[in-house]
């Protein structure tokens, strides 16, 4: 079980493990809390967008839509690797997902169990990234992105003393999400394995 870290922790720790960070607006205050409680923390979501062009894609994610307010994630992954802080504290990212999934996170289980149930809060558990991608399987992931990607997950782990285990992609959380697609968790897992060590 861990505590949120403070904003200016949590960017430090992103710029300390080489990451080129954007603060948009006031986004250490932008968040979702008056909706329910943020932590205790036990891991990091990574999604895709279904969106082109960073700055609508940045937009889109900082203020939401009329169905599902903003914050939507945290962070969001640009095509350049940039990583634009949009939000700390609840935001909309995760939704209803599986109880199991997040039973094995926190035991940082090599395997997860598959995800049939969306019983339990992850905006309340999980960092979230949005990662701009159309999500069709076709659209590119530079590794500008994908290193961007991983070092986020590793900076968050590390600071936590989590191992790469405690990173999902949203489809392993919520039944019939897809994201993130065009490369696999599995992969990113073993690269983020790889920079912890």
């Amino acid at each position: 079980m861990a505590s949120p870290m403070s904003a200016s922790r949590f960017l430090d720790i992103l710029e300390d493990e080489g990451a080129t960070v954007v603060e948009v607006g006031a986004w250490r205050d932008h968040n979702r809390n008056a909706q329910g409680a943020w932590g205790p923390m036990h891991g990091v979501m990574i999604h895709h967008t279904v969106t082109s062009g960073s700055k609508a894609t940045v937009e889109l994610c900082r203020k939401g839509h009329a169905s599902l307010p903003g914050p939507l994630c945290h962070g969001v992954i640009t095509k350049d690797g940039t990583v634009h802080l949009v939000g700390y504290g609840r935001a909309n990212h995760a939704g209803l997902g599986d109880d199991d999934v997040l039973r094995a996170v926190i035991a940082e289980k090599k395997t997860l169990p598959h995800d049939n149930e969306s019983n339990t809060d992850g905006n309340r558990h999980f960092y979230g990234f949005e990662c701009e991608n159309l999500g069709d399987g076709e659209d590119p992931w530079p590794e500008a992105q994908l290193e961007a990607i991983e070092q986020v997950s590793a900076a968050i782990c590390r600071h936590h003393g989590w191992t790469e285990r405690s990173v999902i992609g949203h489809l392993e959380w919520q039944p019939g999400k897809v994201d993130p697609r065009g490369f696999t968790m599995k992969e990113m897992r073993a690269r983020i394995g790889a920079r912890l060590k």
